[in-house]
């Protein structure tokens, strides 16, 4: 049956080439849907780092998904070369070189840069997004959230290890689901979607010990990968899922449990 798969998507993914955008990138090809990537390099280099050749079902454009003008541009690209846009990935997450510090640390013009780029970015995203769906009648909108927008980070896996998770990244991600659900309502009756999937930590050459402890508190796999994803996302761009809307999908293999 599969009927989800009736519908060939045509998608754009800000961040495509990150390690969850590659997987939803690579993953939306595979079964013939079609992609528009943007993403701040160039498209040897975003082809080079997807592992992808360039072909008919993808598109990159190079640009800062911060920047409406870019955003636009992306739209525009899509709609020329297939013709239409049935949805958008917001994967993009833009840091500054000394993100990651203590608490303590913080410094208050970084903050602010961050803050902007990170959260800003899902608000202008989604505003240019939304304003090419509403042209054609309807579209669907997935942010990229996480566990940690919606429970506190478990500080006792970082101990000692010269880690820590950052406070303005609970806030980002607390704020991004938020965002998708004032959008959901503002949308209402416009044939327009937007949700939101947040994931556990996905795997990127962290300690040996953190993994331990953050399997500790998880059902089975513990840290994830970027294709863990790929089910969650396809079935909110799908029919099966017409009627969810405004909702965050959690994937963290129990850690918030």
């Amino acid at each position: 049956m599969n009927r989800e798969r009736e519908i060939k998507q045509v998608v754009l993914i800000s961040g495509g080439v990150g390690r969850l955008g590659s997987a939803f990138v690579r993953a939306l090809i595979s079964q013939g849907d079609k992609v528009c990537v943007l993403e701040n390099m160039s498209k040897a280099a975003a082809l080079a780092k997807l592992g992808l050749a360039q072909s008919e079902y993808l598109e990159i454009v190079e640009g800062d998904a911060t920047e409406p003008k870019d955003v636009d541009r992306a739209l525009t690209c899509c709609v020329s070369k297939f013709g239409t846009v049935t949805a958008a990935v917001h994967c993009a997450y833009p840091k500054t070189r000394n993100w990651g510090v203590g608490f303590e640390e913080l410094d208050a013009g970084e903050l602010s840069e961050n803050l902007f780029r990170q959260l800003g970015g899902v608000i202008v995203f989604s505003q240019r997004v939304i304003r090419a769906f509403r042209e054609q009648s309807g579209g669907s909108l997935v942010h990229v959230s996480s566990i940690l927008g919606v429970a506190p980070p478990k500080f006792s896996h970082y101990e000692g290890l010269g880690m820590t998770s950052p406070i303005e990244y609970s806030a980002v991600k607390a704020g991004t689901i938020s965002v998708s659900r004032y959008l959901a309502k503002y949308c209402r009756q416009e044939g327009i979607r937007v949700n939101c999937i947040s994931p556990g930590g996905i795997r990127d050459n962290h300690d040996p010990e953190f993994q331990k402890r953050y399997q500790e508190d998880c059902n089975s796999k513990g840290l994830l990968d970027g294709d863990d994803l790929v089910s969650a996302l396809m079935f909110l761009l799908s029919p099966e899922s017409i009627f969810v809307n405004g909702q965050n999908i959690i994937v963290d293999d129990g850690w918030s449990l």
